[in-house]
């Protein structure tokens, strides 16, 4: 396989399904060694890259590339090198924990059993216990940790946590962290979880109807938008008027405006619109993203 410095690349890659672009001329170019975190309103494309990536379904048009590999001509060499978790964390309920790794032992060449025992030891799991006896914290602990002994290149986290509770989302981010496996590989990670995403993810990708919205380093991201506090005289500007706004609201006789890439002259805008009391506070990357995402976001696409 030909290497290349980025793990994802793809060039106006489409997909439909009936009358709808799941993905739309989506240009995307993902380097190596990071995690990328991946996010979009629900129908923004994000499961469909990952089965398009992943060589599950082909796409209607343009190309993508993973590890360096056309995507629809994955070998099982090359799906070795590719870790795959999702939310589902499916495995057969009467098979035994060691039943497991015995048959992914001997499925996977570069198999590393330090890495196995690294990331299991976050849970208390035996391996003479059946799948269907775990918890489904357990079951997610237990797939992180097979999908990360395989050793591979890369890793794909397709909303890993959903349906776990506090503590187990707790020990799976710590777990995935703190693996020295993890730090040997490229990590893609699906997620509707912002506080997940700033523990773990150092560059944020933002999809938005099968196309590319946005892509940096989460905290440039919260750089861009910020959230002003003004009281307004009766209605104040009209929201067509209001640059970069992503949000407005009205709350207990103040105006709380959320804009994107405004610097201090905002608050003199507010100012010139008759606007007393002019605040500017730090914006958290769940409201940053969801507000963006809010404000661009029309009728849902096909997921």
């Amino acid at each position: 396989m030909s290497e290349s410095e980025y793990v994802i690349e793809t060039a106006a890659l489409s997909k439909r399904y009936g009358r709808k672009w799941a993905l739309d001329g989506l240009d995307l170019k993902l380097p190596r060694g990071r995690i990328h975190a991946v996010v979009g309103a629900n129908g923004a494309g994000k499961s469909t890259l990952f089965r398009v990536l992943l060589g599950f379904t082909p796409p209607t048009a343009g190309r993508a590339r993973i590890l360096g590999r056309d995507s629809q001509c994955l070998t099982p060499a090359d799906r070795g090198r590719i870790g795959f978790v999702n939310e589902e964390h499916t495995l057969p309920a009467w098979v035994r924990v060691e039943a497991v790794v015995r048959m992914q032992r001997r499925l996977y060449a570069r198999w590393n059993e330090g890495a196995f025992a690294e990331v299991i030891g976050h849970y208390h799991v035996l391996p003479e216990q059946r799948v269907g006896q775990l918890s489904r914290g357990e079951r997610a602990g237990l797939n992180l940790a097979l999908a990360l002994a395989q050793s591979p290149d890369l890793l794909v986290l397709d909303e890993p946590t959903l349906g776990l509770d506090v503590v187990a989302k707790r020990a799976f981010l710590e777990s995935l962290m703190y693996s020295s496996a993890a730090a040997r590989c490229t990590v893609i990670y699906c997620s509707h979880q912002m506080e997940e995403i700033e523990r773990v993810a150092d560059n944020l990708v933002i999809l938005e109807r099968g196309r590319l919205a946005h892509m940096s380093a989460p905290e440039d991201f919260c750089a861009r938008v910020s959230h002003w506090i003004a009281d307004v005289p009766f209605k104040g500007p009209q929201p067509a008027s209001v640059p970069g706004l992503l949000q407005l609201q009205r709350l207990d006789g103040l105006h709380h405006y959320l804009v994107l890439d405004q610097d201090e002259r905002f608050g003199d805008f507010l100012r010139g619109c008759g606007a007393r009391s002019v605040q500017c506070m730090p914006v958290s990357l769940d409201r940053a993203v969801n507000g963006f995402l809010a404000k661009n976001h029309a009728a849902p696409a096909a997921a």
